[in-house]
């Protein structure tokens, strides 16, 4: 993946996926920081290596220059939405991860949809379908650790997806 090469139209795209998989390395990391229930731990020791492999590779194709210059803020963002939830319940743990990473399956099929069929496209939509499938494993994996959400979950959910949204919406620019 590292001859990968992306446009300088996609760079504000991938700049939001280096932004979102850092978030995403940190969310896993608060999570280990608090948590002693066994299943959790397991569950984010898993995802947080899944996830570092993701920011290894989107650092193999976004070169340094067009990262966030916000990166700081990312990961005190991605701390703290890993953190709250694990000061309160185990399902809320799970319900976050969820909404995280339905925010951020949308957000990957955004760009493999907006890459369209094009040949030279290819191996950009492969690197994309990659990171996506893995997304909706961890999404898939957090549903079934709960089973199924309150409204307080589901609330709190909307608050993860729109502090997501705002994320993306910041590091497409800075």
């Amino acid at each position: 993946m590292k001859n990968l090469k992306i446009s300088s139209d996609l760079i504000p795209y991938f700049r939001t996926n280096h932004a979102g998989e850092t978030g995403a390395v940190y969310i896993y990391k608060a999570i280990l920081y608090v948590s002693k229930n066994e299943d959790i731990v397991n569950f984010a020791t898993n995802h947080l290596k899944t996830e570092s492999e993701h920011l290894k590779l989107i650092e193999n194709v976004l070169e340094k220059r067009h990262r966030s210059k916000l990166i700081f803020l990312w990961k005190i963002a991605g701390f703290a939405t890993g953190l709250i939830p694990t000061l309160f319940s185990k399902k809320l743990v799970f319900a976050t991860i969820f909404y995280v990473e339905s925010f951020v399956e949308k957000h990957y099929q955004e760009q493999i949809d907006m890459l369209g069929s094009k040949s030279e496209n290819t191996e950009l939509k492969k690197f994309l379908q990659k990171l996506q499938d893995d997304e909706i494993s961890h999404k898939d994996e957090a549903i079934l650790e709960a089973s199924k959400f309150s409204y307080f979950h589901k609330i709190w959910g909307q608050i993860v997806g729109m502090g997501s949204a705002f994320a993306v919406k910041i590091s497409m620019y800075i």
